[in-house]
């Protein structure tokens, strides 16, 4: 069975988590902002995780 990535979800996980830092840039995160980033990361760091594809 062969692996990919979801190059896409990963470009666009990337994004939003960009997209979140830059408008919060030179303050230190709300716990409220800090449980979103993290679920962000957790979203970025599951797109990239290769994926079995069916054969």
């Amino acid at each position: 069975m062969a692996t990919t990535c979801a190059p896409d979800a990963t470009a666009e996980a990337n994004a939003r988590i960009r997209a979140f830092m830059v408008a919060r840039a030179g303050r230190a995160l709300w716990p409220e902002e800090q449980a979103e980033y993290e679920q962000l990361l957790a979203a970025w760091a599951n797109s990239s995780r290769p994926q079995p594809t069916p054969s």
